[in-house]
This record gives structure tokens, sequence and C-alpha cells, in this order.
């Protein structure tokens, strides 16, 4: 009797803080990095993205570590879709928990692009 091998992938689930448990030095924290900075302005210009199309051309390694930041910040939703990873800016949320907070960091970056 020919068996075929069964094939299982262990998916790790994304976690994702409740709004309500994401503290305000943690987001402040996160936006104070130009790179998640980057990736806050383009989810907030562009909507929904995968990591690959806001990764810049930086390692992987050194954006799973970006998006893990922004996400334990209650920044970004991640979602699989497929082999993707797609990414959403939490903005409706945020702007309950904090508002006028983004509003402002973005409007502020936009002002002067090149300082942090």
């Amino acid at each position: 009797m020919n068996e075929r091998p069964v094939l299982s992938f262990a998916m790790r689930m994304i976690q994702h803080p409740a709004i309500e448990d994401v503290a305000l030095s943690q987001v402040l924290y996160a936006l104070s990095d130009p790179v998640r900075l980057g990736v806050v302005r383009q989810l907030a210009q562009g909507g929904e993205a995968t990591c690959s199309a806001l990764d810049a051309g930086r390692p992987k390694s050194s954006m799973s570590h970006h998006f893990r930041v922004l996400r334990e910040a209650g920044l970004v939703r991640t979602r699989t879709d497929g082999p993707a990873h797609m990414n959403e800016l939490r903005r409706d949320e945020l702007e309950r928990r904090f508002p006028g907070l983004l509003t402002v960091v973005l409007a502020a970056q936009a002002e002067a692009p090149g300082r942090t």
C-alpha cells in the first residue's frame, strides 16, 4: 500500500493587541524609528500593502523586527494571504484610542521629511 506523506505546515498565529491594551508610550516608541514611521506613512497614503512592498530594499530580518514592533504597538494589523503578509494601518482604532495623534505625527513628518 502506497501512502502519501501528509504535509503539515505550522503556521504561526500573528498576534495583535486589543487597542485598549496599547499604551501611548508603545505607539510613540514605534513611531520614533524612521523606518517604522515610513511604513506607517506609506500605509496611511496607500492603504493595505505587502511586507515586500513596504521594505524599500531592506533585509527581511530587519523588516520582520520593524513589523513586529508596529504590530505590538497596535499601529498595524497583519494578515496572511497565501504566501504574502498584508499590512494595514489600524487608523480607526488608533483614532478612537488616541484622538488626533496619528494625524499630527504624519503631518509633522510631512513638513520635515528629512528629520526624525
